[in-house]
């Protein structure tokens, strides 16, 4: 029989393995519900929402105007002359024909402008990607001796990431991403940009022979073992760019309108650097990038290799830097989306990246996604929609078609002048030093990150970060909070009385409240802490004249059980019965309730042990005390004596 509480519980028969399968599914891959723009619309217009759904040019071009296109064309040319240098100099550290940069630039921001729901991305080569591709793929082929074969594997790299990519998006499995926690992010990033920096050493110094290994003790090894080729000319260059443009970035954050500085100031320091080049051809102590031909980007899907010979390592370059990239990518868009108030869908993200590395990789062009630098420079610049990458590549077209030759003699110093400036800036001090302040575990994930990139290689430091990061997670999942709750004075609610030590425990009556789902990882542990809180409590309760009579579990917090976990509670209650003690359930989820009823615990415990709330279940006279005295302190109203 029902318990006589003020508020009655709800034991409907459980549903249908169908029903639960379909919420179930929908809460897994479709929390967003992109569904729900369609179920009210006419039959014959639901075709067109789809593809303005698919597609989102179709969504934002016809409501397109002149005023928006003045703000894009400012921004589209801005973050062009930013991508020049940039592509240049991002394809250096991928080991690529400097064309490559330029390539990437081109085709991939067309195709992200159809399928990408950001206003605010600007598209392009990264360079944490660009010098993964580059170790990994020179593990198998050597970018100096076969360049051919090196660029012939990036391209099936690329083509693999946007597979992989398009694959995550259409399956809604964006979950996958969320594996690279902010922690390991920040220590990646950092320890990424600290081995760029040393590798800008050789262009700095004017070396000619140098390390293909990633790691910091290889790079000082073979910068210092090479003494004989330093040259002061290039490295005096390399200086007063480096102070230019560093320069600029200073001038930026004290005076944020003159953003546009900063972002033409690569740009500046190529055409410099050429002019000065241009000078001095024929002095060998400032290298350029040589020949740039003129020309669209041609076709390389003849150049796909998928010999199994290399597979092994361009599947691996392809599926680390595929996830990277969406998770820079998408991290950046929300980033900005959020400052203007608006929205972008991770999952139409993810298949708009997928797609243009798809096409990208059949059109000349490596890994591309949405660069913080360039997405900011875009965002500072006013863009209103993805219009600004059409812009963009348009004015890339134009490059190639029209200027290419000219940046032939663009200094390997200014460009590594370019990379150091921007890597100086991902290396983020003050992030670090609040990890350690307000969370120490995040604080060694990011170290983790950090050190093993620097120290060992960049796989590996990804790796050992996101190994920590789900250690944590498991360990969260094996080992649950659970807390000792007591009734707040004056008031009917019941909290934690470690975190609010004026709630006072209710004599007789041991109220826990769990929260986590109940499984086969942390039941044994469950169990233990339960019966834990009861031989404490006993051991106090004693001491005052007056034992433990009931148990309370607080299971509003566990969304989840399976079969160990009814078996566990099982095994509570037949301890409790053994001591004595009554032990009652307190809002348990409907899925919960619905296997505590299949699984016939409820019949076991009954249905009277089972409350809506705590206030319901102390109220309630199966609950009445045997010891009861006006000096405990709790309210009679909520603990009556039978």
């Amino acid at each position: 029989m029902a318990p006589s509480s003020t508020h009655p519980v709800n034991f409907s028969n459980p549903r249908s393995f169908a029903t639960k399968f379909k919420s179930n599914l929908k809460e897994t891959f479709f929390p967003d519900d992109p569904f729900r723009q369609f179920r009210n619309e006419p039959l014959e217009r639901r075709p067109r929402k789809a593809l303005q759904y698919f597609v989102p040019i179709f969504e934002w071009l016809p409501k397109y105007s002149f005023s928006k296109f003045k703000y894009d064309v400012l921004a589209g040319i801005t973050i062009a002359s930013l991508a020049i240098p940039q592509g240049i100099s991002y394809a250096k550290l991928a080991e690529v024909p400097p064309i490559i940069g330029l390539y990437s630039s081109f085709v991939p921001p067309l195709i992200y402008a159809i399928f990408g729901s950001s206003k605010n991305i600007a598209v392009g080569t990264v360079a944490a990607a660009s010098l993964l591709i580059a170790s990994t793929i020179g593990e198998v082929a050597s970018p100096v001796n076969d360049p051919t074969l090196f660029l012939h594997l990036v391209f099936t790299a690329t083509l693999i990431s946007g597979i992989f990519q398009t694959a995550l998006g259409v399956l809604r499995l964006g979950i996958l991403v969320d594996f690279l926690s902010h922690s390991t992010i920040t220590g990646f990033m950092g320890g990424t940009a600290t081995i760029i920096c040393l590798q800008q050493l050789k262009g700095f110094l004017g070396l000619k022979h140098f390390t293909t290994k990633t790691d910091v003790v290889s790079v000082l090894k073979s910068i210092f073992s090479h003494r004989d080729e330093w040259r002061w000319e290039s490295a005096v260059m390399g200086i007063c760019f480096l102070v230019f443009l560093l320069s600029t970035v200073q001038l930026r954050k004290k005076l944020p309108r003159l953003f546009w500085v900063s972002a033409v100031a690569p740009i500046v320091t190529v055409l410099v650097g050429c002019i000065m080049a241009y000078f001095l051809r024929g002095h060998d102590a400032i290298q350029t990038v040589g020949h740039l031909k003129k020309g669209l980007n041609p076709l390389s899907i003849k150049y796909l290799n998928f010999n199994s010979k290399y597979l092994t390592a361009v599947a691996k370059a392809g599926i680390i830097t595929a996830i990277l990239a969406l998770a820079e990518g998408i991290a950046i868009g929300r980033s900005f989306a959020i400052m203007k108030n608006e929205q972008t869908d991770g999952n139409k993200e993810m298949i708009a990246f997928g797609l243009m590395n798809i096409v990208g990789s059949l059109t000349s062009c490596y890994l591309t996604t949405g660069p913080f630098s360039k997405t900011a420079v875009n965002f500072n610049a006013g863009c209103r929609t993805a219009m600004s990458n059409v812009v963009m590549a348009i004015c890339m077209m134009l490059t190639l078609l029209f200027l290419a030759p000219v940046f032939s003699y663009t200094p390997l110093v200014a460009l590594s002048a370019i990379i150091t400036s921007a890597m100086l800036g991902l290396i983020k001090y003050d992030e670090v030093y609040h990890l350690y302040k307000v969370d120490k575990f995040d604080f060694v994930i990011c170290m983790a990150a950090f050190l093993g990139v620097t120290f060992i290689s960049m796989d590996i430091g990804l790796i050992l970060s996101v190994g920590l990061s789900i250690l944590r997670a498991l360990l969260y999942v094996a080992r649950p909070a659970t807390a000792k709750l007591g009734n707040i004075p004056n008031s009917t609610l019941f909290r934690d009385i470690e975190q609010y030590p004026d709630a006072t425990s209710i004599p007789g009556v041991l109220v826990l409240q769990l929260g986590s789902p109940i499984h086969f990882a942390n039941s044994t542990y469950i169990k233990e802490r339960i019966l834990r809180w009861i031989n404490e409590e006993e051991g106090v309760s004693s001491s005052k004249g007056h034992n433990v009579e009931h148990l309370l579990l607080d299971l509003g917090g566990v969304t989840s059980l399976d079969m160990t976990g009814i078996e566990t509670l099982v095994e509570i209650h037949r301890n409790m019965e053994a001591r004595g003690i009554k032990m009652g359930l307190v809002n348990p989820r409907i899925e919960v309730m619905e296997k505590l009823i299949v699984g016939k615990f409820i019949d076991i415990i009954g249905r009277e042990s089972v409350f809506l709330s705590i206030d319901d279940a102390i109220r309630d006279r199966q609950f009445s005390l045997t010891v009861w005295t006006q000096k405990d302190g709790v309210d009679t109203i909520h603990v009556p004596v039978s």
